[in-house]
Order: structure tokens, then sequence, then C-alpha cells
């Protein structure tokens, strides 16, 4: 018998769940994950925290299902989207604690944006609107904030990722720095038509490259665990934010299906097929590699 193994990492817990070949769940475990809120409109995660309360429900998950790593034949992630955590390429050390996609503090740099004219560029290349929800600014905000960190980011020493980045990166020990589109596109970076970090966005917001991870489909290999991670080397098979997977696992295959999702928030995705689609009323463009909105920003 041979398993699949899902690391959920959401805004408020952690949870693991292993699958056997039929689909049935065999076993979970899930941990909750501390919020730290250093001030009004501030929210943050410890990136260690993160990782360490993922662990530590994979391996629970693995003994109540009484089987070993080797057993597991993919492993898949799904996590919450737009968290921004940055770490150096050395030591693996977090530079910051995670600024997690609430936290608002860099809204000015997104109200100087809107105001210098740059909200019609960013929208037609990323789908998205001009928003601190997005990690484009967050990341800005963790270079030109931490000491020393925008230094060291053009020197080529840091590293920057959403939290399923962050995840593999665990996993593998440092050898893999990589992400998905879903999540990509969720960074205000992206270029949704072409599937690429954009350099002129990069260079909007002054942006290293070498930060940025390389991005995959989200069904593709993105590495193998390191074995003393988990007791065997195991294939990672899938990532994908989570409001894209919870589409895909409501079925809505075809365009112009959609459904909610309430967790900490409330997310309406809909499958719009191919092409990119502008709202008819402005407010909104969606594509098929972004297709969510939040309640600020609901049609």
């Amino acid at each position: 018998m041979t398993y699949l193994l899902a690391l959920d990492q959401g805004t408020s817990s952690s949870r693991t769940i292993v699958f056997d070949r039929q689909g049935a769940i065999v076993a979970q475990a899930q941990r909750e994950l501390p919020q730290i809120y250093p001030r009004p409109g501030h929210v943050e995660h410890d990136p260690m925290q993160i990782w360490g309360t993922q662990l530590a429900t994979a391996q629970e998950a693995l003994t109540t299902a009484g089987i070993s790593a080797s057993q597991v034949t993919s492993l898949g992630i799904t996590n919450q989207r737009e968290t921004t955590i940055v770490w150096n390429r050395k030591t693996g050390q977090p530079i910051h604690n995670a600024l997690v996609w609430q936290d608002r503090r860099a809204e000015p740099v997104c109200a100087q944006l809107r105001a210098d004219g740059h909200a019609a560029l960013i929208q037609e290349k990323t789908g998205l609107l001009v928003d601190a929800y997005f990690s484009g600014t967050k990341l800005q905000w963790l270079l030109d904030h931490v000491p020393g960190a925008r230094a060291a980011a053009e020197r080529g020493e840091l590293a920057f990722g959403t939290v399923d980045t962050w995840l593999v990166w665990q996993l593998t020990q440092g050898q893999r720095h990589v992400t998905d589109v879903s999540n990509a596109s969720r960074t205000m970076l992206f270029n949704v038509h072409s599937n690429t970090w954009d350099q002129e966005l990069l260079d909007l917001l002054k942006i290293p490259r070498s930060l940025m991870p390389e991005v995959q489909p989200s069904a593709s290999h993105f590495g193998d665990t390191a074995a003393q991670v988990l007791g065997a080397a195991i294939h990672i098979g899938g990532m994908a934010g989570d409001q894209q997977s919870a589409l895909f696992g409501q079925a809505c295959f075809a365009p112009g299906m959609a459904k909610n999702t309430y967790g900490t928030g409330c997310f309406m995705l809909m499958h719009t097929g191919t092409q990119f689609h502008p709202s008819r009323n402005g407010l909104l463009t969606t594509s098929a590699a972004q297709t969510d909105t939040t309640p600020q920003y609901a049609l």
C-alpha cells in the first residue's frame, strides 16, 4: 500500500492529512499557529513556528497512520497565500517575522503607486489591484525597514518566498528555492501573460531579481524532501495556494464555475478559462492564474 501526504499550512493552524490510493483519509493532525499583532494593522507569524508546527503535524500524521515516509509516494503543499518571508540563504534564518496577508503596513507604498499612476500597468500585467494585501509591497517594506536587508539582498544573500516556498526550502534543507504559478500570481510581481517574474515590476518596487524563487506549474516536481526530515526522501509533486487548490478540490474544472471558501477570510474564486478577462466595471481583472477576490473587492 502506498500513500499521499498533504500539508495544509493555514493562517491559524498547520495540518497534515495522509490519504490512501483511493483518496480516503487514513490519518490527520493539526496544530494551532500563534498570531502576532505588534500594533494595529500589523499581523505577523514566526516563520520557525510555521515550519515547526507543519513538521510536527506531518510526523504525527505518519505515526497515527502507522506508516513510514518510505511508503509515501508523493507530498503536496497548500498554503496561506501572500504571506511574505525573507531569509538568509546561507544560515536559513529569517530576517524578520513573516508579514501575513492581512498585514496593512505597506499601504502607504501602495497609495504612492496609485498616486503615481502605476495601477493600470500593474493590473494589466498581474490581474491585481494595487493593494497591501499582496506580497510585493510587503517584500519592499522588509528590505527598507530591516537593518542591512537591502544591502544583503543586493549581494544575493537573501531569499524571498511565500509560505509554500519556505516549506519546500525547509523540507529540502535549502536545496530548492521554488514556488508555483498560483502563489507567484499573488505577489503583484508576476506577469500572468508570460508566467514569469516581470522585470519592470521588480524594478518599480526596487526588488532585486536574485531574491525571487523559480516558478513551476502547480503539478510538477518541486524536489525531494531530505531523508532525515521525515525518515525517507519523499517526492514533492504538487503545490498551490489554498484558494486555488480549493477551487480545484471542489471540481470547478470548467470556465464559469465558482466557489466560496469560508475560513480565516471569505474568498470567492471563479474559473475563467484560458483567456485574460478584465472586469466590465473596471474593478477587477481575472485570469486563469489568478481569479480570487477578497471581500473588499467582491463584485
